[in-house]
């Protein structure tokens, strides 16, 4: 009786803390979303690690680190800025810490750590008096609505070159890919995933990636020949890896050969988290009273917590994650999306090795199918204003091309700023729009 009366007391509060019913979603709809954005964005626990290792921190205590900033991060997103956007380290951030800071510049890791850190401090400052929202508020509607459909361009792209759709092609840098077993598979995956979102099924997206993966168990075993596509073998459990915690170096990261480094970290991650939470917010209406990105505060200062964490964690910064889309066109709509997938990192500390059985070409199609839906507010786009319609194409297309949504919304940003200077148009342009753009400069000078 008790047990009862406690659950059903739960219930009220979550709808209520949630707003469920305002939100027009159910609490099976949020977790099927938040499950939905996990399964999207769960190869990060091993893809993190195995970039970083590169640069010598240990894999093991890598992906222990990874699934704490996203555990920590996604759950803090989902209570404090109750938005369905799942936290996590960034692609692109991590390449940049390994490639460019430690095996480029020959910083130590543990110095690198630290660098991480202070942009994350640094994050705060900018989040705690709210510099972080003006800059929100500074971007013109047009590149908001660019922003959304180039991330939707980019995910898709990331679909399709997961399911090798896409391959490198040396004579036309990209080409078709061989059609084998695991292709088809993908277009199968693909063409069952639409028709359940045609025909509005609950879970679409979830069930279409469990669909897919199902059909690529005998890939490599009855047929399609090669290695087997799904890995059943080995190991279940793994231990968790704490070594990195509080590795960072405080003391040699503050200095003035590593402001550079620090000032990257700081650059790249706030414009791929404000692009990406602008993105997903105009694709999907999740909008305020005054049509701007709802909670905006609170979610960039999980981010900058996210980023935080990540240095004291021993991590690459922790950034919101593009793949939030699956979950979100999947019908999530509040935090409790983001708690949920943040929710299903925890028990990969000890289950790591069961994320093999999901292939790419099974969240392959979920990604494409998004990039469909995040294309709608093009047509919001005032195409017959060319110093309009020119900086939201180089934003759009720029995003996908140069495989980094950093590039797109700099180019977006100086190309719409010059085209109103030499439009006389110049009043449209904010002065935080004029300082945004000093720094997309220091940015590319420092690259």
């Amino acid at each position: 009786m008790h047990k009862s009366i406690h659950l059903g007391f739960s219930k009220r509060l979550m709808k209520d803390y949630f707003d469920l019913k305002k939100n027009n979603t159910t609490t099976l709809t949020e977790i099927l979303a938040g499950t939905s954005s996990f399964l999207a964005t769960a190869y990060i626990i091993v893809v993190n690690p195995a970039i970083l290792s590169k640069a010598g921190l240990p894999f093991a205590g890598v992906l222990t680190a990874t699934i704490i900033v996203s555990f920590f991060s996604s759950l803090m997103m989902g209570l404090y800025a109750k938005n369905p956007i799942i936290v996590a380290p960034g692609m692109g951030l991590n390449a940049f810490f390994t490639f460019s800071v430690v095996l480029g510049m020959k910083v130590p890791w543990p110095v690198a750590l630290g660098a991480v850190f202070w942009a994350g401090v640094i994050f705060l400052l900018l989040s705690v008096f709210n510099i972080r929202t003006y800059i929100v508020k500074a971007i013109p509607k047009t590149l908001r609505y660019a922003t959304s459909v180039g991330i939707g361009l980019f995910i898709a792209l990331i679909g399709f070159v997961n399911a090798k759709f896409l391959v490198a092609n040396p004579a036309t840098i990209i080409g078709f890919g061989k059609l084998d077993a695991a292709l088809l598979t993908f277009i199968a995956g693909i063409l069952l995933t639409s028709v359940l979102v045609i025909y509005r099924v609950k879970g679409a997206i979830l069930i279409g990636i469990v669909a897919t993966t199902l059909a690529a168990l005998p890939i490599g075993r009855f047929w399609g020949g090669g290695q087997p596509l799904i890995n059943l073998g080995g190991d279940i459990f793994s231990a968790p890896d704490f070594s990195l915690i509080f590795k960072l170096d405080l003391v040699h990261s503050l200095t003035w050969a590593m402001v550079p480094v620090i000032f990257a970290f700081v650059f790249t991650d706030m414009f791929d988290s404000l692009s990406t939470f602008i993105g997903l917010s105009e694709a999907s209406n999740l909008l305020d009273e005054s049509g701007e990105p709802q909670h905006v505060k609170q979610a960039l200062l999980t981010d900058a917590v996210a980023t935080t964490i990540a240095g004291i964690a021993g991590s690459s910064p922790g950034t919101a994650y593009i793949e939030s889309a699956v979950g979100i066109e999947a019908g999530g709509r509040t935090g409790l999306t983001a708690i949920v997938g943040g929710l299903w990192f925890l028990p990969f500390l000890f289950l790591a090795p069961l994320l093999s059985v999901v292939p790419a070409i099974a969240t392959a199609p979920a990604l494409v199918l998004v990039g469909v839906f995040m294309m709608r507010p093009v047509t919001k786009i005032n195409w017959t204003e060319l110093d309009d319609a020119i900086p939201a194409f180089l934003a759009m297309v720029l995003i996908p091309f140069t495989y980094s949504i950093t590039q797109g919304i700099t180019w977006g940003f100086l190309s719409y700023s010059l085209l109103k200077l030499f439009s006389d148009k110049a009043k449209e342009v904010s002065i935080t729009l004029w300082i945004i753009d000093a720094f997309c400069i220091l940015g590319l000078i420092l690259a």
